[in-house]
């Protein structure tokens, strides 16, 4: 079972920066693909971006691209989402989620932190 904790959210003005954390308990964290979810009000939960176990392959929604940034660090059981330029349509509450490598559905979840971008 694989235990994640996110933080970093919070009140941001539009043009500002946030910088999004997620600890995870698992031991081989490495042998996990790792993703950043967000869920608006009254909309779906959509995958922003995501990144290998190895850190050499990266997603990005077209929404976010250019503008946010994954990363992880294998050392830290931990994964980090840099978000530039924010704009009030990216608020949401952001989840972090991890997928076992070579499977097809992120099965562990984090309890998400509210990003709120003011106009």
């Amino acid at each position: 079972q694989v235990q994640l904790v996110e933080s970093g959210g919070g009140l941001v003005q539009a043009g500002g920066s946030l910088r999004l954390s997620c600890a995870a308990s698992e031991r081989t964290f490495s042998s996990y693909a790792m993703g950043w979810f967000r869920q608006a009000p009254g909309k779906e939960r959509e995958l922003a971006a995501a990144i290998s176990g190895s850190g050499s392959s990266t997603y990005y929604a077209d929404s976010v691209k250019g503008r946010f940034t994954i990363s992880r660090s294998n050392a830290k059981n931990t994964v980090y989402l840099q978000m530039n330029s924010l704009k009030p349509e990216d608020t949401a509450v952001y989840f972090c989620s991890a997928r076992p490598q070579g499977g097809t559905t992120y099965d562990y979840w984090g309890q998400g932190t509210q990003v709120t971008v003011s106009s």
